[in-house]
């Protein structure tokens, strides 16, 4: 086993010392970025809308699904997928659900859904090939499903592994209409994913079993936590203790990674502009000093850096970050950690 952690308290050297390279991953990527948003009226055999955030300058890039959290929009995540795209990924963000869906302790809808847009980027006809030449008209730009990853925020995180891990029984009504999709995933990313309510009122089909090292998604697995999701704000923390990005890691079977975005909230790393301000301000603990783009640039970054170590076999930038060098990240990571076993 390979296993270490490295703490805020813990860390020491020279200020001016963290790899160029690592530190790179936290700025704006080399490449330019289009966001299109593309429905049924565009594209019929679409499952769900989607936001399509992706490079423009002409190539062949992996490609990351993600998951948006509960009673969220997809498009509240353009500036982090944007910040990944400029390095070089596809994103592609289906909107799961509606902004206030009814209180839905059953995931099985969203499990359904992920795996039935998974099928269609595949889709010769009228898949993401499709969609990046015909819709958002970038002829040289060409998506590379045999590099493709998983990631979610929030419920949208536990949706990913729930993925992942397989779960949702064919005998379930809700979950028998997903085809057999001939994609493979090859690298799951959670951010600050929430399994529910508290231990006793986890979503349906449970993802955390409470044992360590027992879920095993076969394949690489990145869990980023924030250091304020486990606050109060008057009721229930967004993040609570027991559900959320300390459990995820601590279950999830090597190889694994673990970083803490000590100083931000749980929906610190959305959007600045379109974002209700009851949702910004009122619902979870919330840094208070304005530099959101600092998390986004923080957690933008560690995708990044897991995205090329697992899907391009560049892992420099990933093993920077694992250094946590002092002025390596623009926000303070709090704990970093890995286990390669």
């Amino acid at each position: 086993m390979s296993s270490y952690v490295v703490t805020s308290e813990e860390r020491a050297g020279d200020m001016a010392s963290p790899v160029a390279i690592g530190r790179a991953v936290f700025q704006w990527g080399p490449h330019g970025v289009d966001v299109k948003h593309v429905d049924h009226s565009q594209v019929p055999s679409v499952p769900k809308p989607l936001m399509v955030v992706t490079p423009t300058d002409a190539g062949v890039y992996p490609v990351a699904v993600f998951l948006h959290g509960c009673s969220m929009y997809n498009s509240w995540y353009e500036s982090i997928l944007s910040h990944v795209a400029s390095h070089g990924f596809v994103a592609v963000a289906p909107q799961l659900g509606g902004i206030i869906p009814p209180l839905n302790m059953k995931d099985s809808k969203d499990i359904n859904t992920t795996r039935q847009v998974t099928s269609w980027l595949a889709d010769k006809q009228q898949g993401l090939a499709h969609v990046l030449t015909n819709i958002i008209h970038l002829h040289g730009v060409r998506p590379d499903l045999s590099r493709l990853a998983l990631a979610g925020h929030s419920r949208g995180g536990d949706t990913a592994f729930a993925v992942a891990l397989g779960l949702g029984s064919s005998s379930d009504t809700a979950t028998a209409t997903a085809p057999a999709s001939p994609l493979k995933f090859s690298a799951l990313i959670g951010v600050d994913p929430v399994a529910g309510l508290s231990k006793q009122l986890q979503l349906e089909p449970k993802v955390l079993t409470f044992t360590p090292r027992s879920l095993d998604p076969g394949m690489p697995a990145l869990v980023i936590g924030t250091g304020l999701g486990p606050k109060h704000v008057g009721l229930s923390p967004c993040a609570p203790a027991g559900v959320n990005h300390a459990e995820f890691y601590d279950e999830c079977a090597p190889t694994r990674y673990h970083v803490v975005v000590r100083d931000y909230g749980h929906l610190d790393m959305l959007d600045d502009d379109g974002v209700p301000y009851v949702i910004k301000n009122c619902m979870c603990k919330r840094n208070t000093e304005d530099t959101k783009d600092l998390a986004r640039r923080d957690i933008g970054g560690a995708m990044v850096a897991f995205l090329r170590a697992k899907l391009e076999d560049h892992d420099e930038d990933l093993r920077a970050v694992l250094e946590n060098s002092p002025g390596l990240s623009p926000a303070v990571f709090d704990l970093v950690e890995y286990d390669l076993a």
